[in-house]
């Protein structure tokens, strides 16, 4: 089992064996900031931080009885998993039953937004729970960006909630998939999740797979030079005849403002979303920014 998931099931049992989502994920939340190294990423969502990796581990734990399949993250595994933790971390559980076990969900909110105050930017109920000056404080940590920009993005090497916190972070409104098969093994990634993400972010999505590379010529790619000979071909082979594509996605740039385009690989250098963006700025003069 993935120790991320003992430290959900350990959590859970350790608060009385069942607690309402919200109340979850803000503990989680709470408990992960502690750790050296967080068991969860977050991102700001209409209750405030909400982990998606998490809500897909409870559908894993719900299929092997570790959970019940129920609203609510309702403990039902044949064993404790409160020792299964590192020391570290079964210290910082305790202290959290210690200082949370009697607040109510909604002093836990309150907690969260005041201590971590960029998770409450998308709030729904952020001003119903918050002074004026503490609001002040969510606004002052929520991004702020203007201007027409083409970005791309790779998700190779980073969680699902880094990945959408960084198009947050740019106020992305459009996220371009340029895969040829919009296909992950990683959790978060295939169409159908990524799509998800984004609508729960307030981002629009929209595939584009004209604009990719077939998967038998990304066989063998070993060495910088292979790259290379691979993008060079694209550039003189495939881009010249995707006109349509092409200027669809800088109509859209001019639309949507702060467009992304996303690919697998961390290094734009390393992806054909750079040959794409250099035919944007080259032809059309549209700004590029990878992140």
């Amino acid at each position: 089992m993935y120790y991320r998931r003992k430290v959900i099931l350990a959590l859970i049992e350790r608060f009385g064996g069942e607690l309402k989502p919200t109340h979850f994920q803000k503990l989680l939340l709470v408990f992960t900031r502690r750790q050296r190294k967080p068991a969860f990423e977050f991102v700001p969502y209409k209750y405030g931080a909400f982990s998606f990796q998490a809500r897909a581990d409870k559908g894993t734990m719900i299929k092997y009885g570790q959970l019940k399949d129920s609203k609510h993250w309702v403990f039902s595994a044949n064993q404790s998993y409160l020792e299964e933790l590192n020391q570290t971390d079964q210290k910082i559980l305790n202290e959290l039953w210690k200082q949370f076990n009697n607040y109510s969900i909604e002093e836990l909110v309150k907690y969260t937004y005041r201590e971590f105050p960029f998770y409450a930017t998308r709030s729904e109920i952020a001003e119903d729970l918050l002074t004026e000056d503490e609001l002040k404080r969510v606004e002052l940590s929520r991004p702020k960006n203007t201007g027409n920009i083409l970005y791309t993005i790779g998700y190779e090497g980073i969680s699902a909630e880094e990945y959408m916190n960084r198009l947050y972070s740019k106020q992305v409104n459009l996220l371009v998939d340029v895969r040829k098969n919009s296909m992950s093994m990683k959790y978060g990634f295939s169409k159908s999740q990524l799509k998800n993400m984004c609508q729960k972010m307030g981002i629009e999505f929209l595939h584009i797979p004209e604009l990719g590379i077939e998967s038998d010529k990304r066989q063998n790619l070993n060495t910088p030079k292979d790259y290379e000979l691979l993008f060079d071909e694209y550039k003189r082979e495939t881009l010249p005849n995707r006109d349509t594509e092409l200027n669809q996605l800088k109509e859209l740039t001019e639309k949507y403002e702060r467009v992304a385009i996303t690919c697998f690989e961390r290094e734009h250098t390393s992806c054909h979303r750079h040959k794409i963006s250099d035919h944007l700025h080259e032809e059309y003069g549209v700004p590029i920014e990878h992140i």
